[in-house]
């Protein structure tokens, strides 16, 4: 079972027992209000008389985007440019709707979905 509703996550970790204590950081965490610079995600997750719990924090705003830093090497930047460049002059993405109304990418060689250039 798989729930982010407080209630329930309290009540799983009050029949888990043993289990209790060491859950009741991440249930305070779920159910706790989130500070106004950050944001909490989590969930428990009971399979017979296991439970795992897990929380994440973190700034507001999407928890599943990674943000990757840029380079500050001018080389590799126009190196990066530059694979960029064939990359998308090989490929040519273009978006379209799938037979369910979905907008995907759609690319005019195999393999551009993996970024590969040649």
């Amino acid at each position: 079972m798989l729930t982010l509703n407080c209630a329930r996550v309290a009540s799983i970790v009050a029949r888990a027992g043993a289990t209790a204590a060491l859950s009741a950081i991440a249930v305070a965490a779920i159910c706790g209000a989130a500070d106004a610079d950050g944001l909490v995600a989590g969930g428990c997750l009971r399979a017979g008389i296991s439970l795992n719990c897990v929380v994440r924090w973190g700034a507001p705003e999407d928890p599943y985007v990674r943000t990757v830093p840029q380079s500050k090497d001018k080389d590799e930047q126009s190196r990066a440019a530059d694979r960029d460049h064939r990359w998308e002059q090989r490929c040519k993405p273009t978006i379209a709707q799938d037979r369910y109304g979905v907008p995907r990418y759609v690319y005019s060689a195999p393999g551009c979905e993996f970024g590969v250039i040649q």
